[in-house]
């Protein structure tokens, strides 16, 4: 618990819904935009062209699941700054 308040802290990595976050309101980034395209045509779909920053983020995983593209641990920074100086 914080000492400032009654609540439990989350972790500093904690995924917040993207329904709270303070941004989600905004038009999707240009990033959010091509994947979300990318992964639509893959999985044979439209997707509507003024989604908003969390509309597009849960779209995404959407089309994640439908297109078996799961997210993959990040490997350690330590073995791809091997594989950049032996390459």
């Amino acid at each position: 618990m914080n000492a400032n308040n009654s609540q439990p802290q989350q972790p500093a990595d904690a995924i917040k819904d993207p329904k709270d976050w303070v941004t989600g309101d905004e038009p999707m980034t240009g990033a959010q935009e091509s994947y979300v395209n990318t992964l639509a045509r893959q999985a044979g779909q439209d997707v509507p062209e003024d989604m908003t920053k969390a509309e597009a983020s849960e779209k995404i995983e959407e089309l994640r699941e439908q297109t078996g593209k799961t997210k993959r641990a990040a490997k350690p920074k330590s073995a791809r700054a091997s594989r950049k100086k032996s390459g």
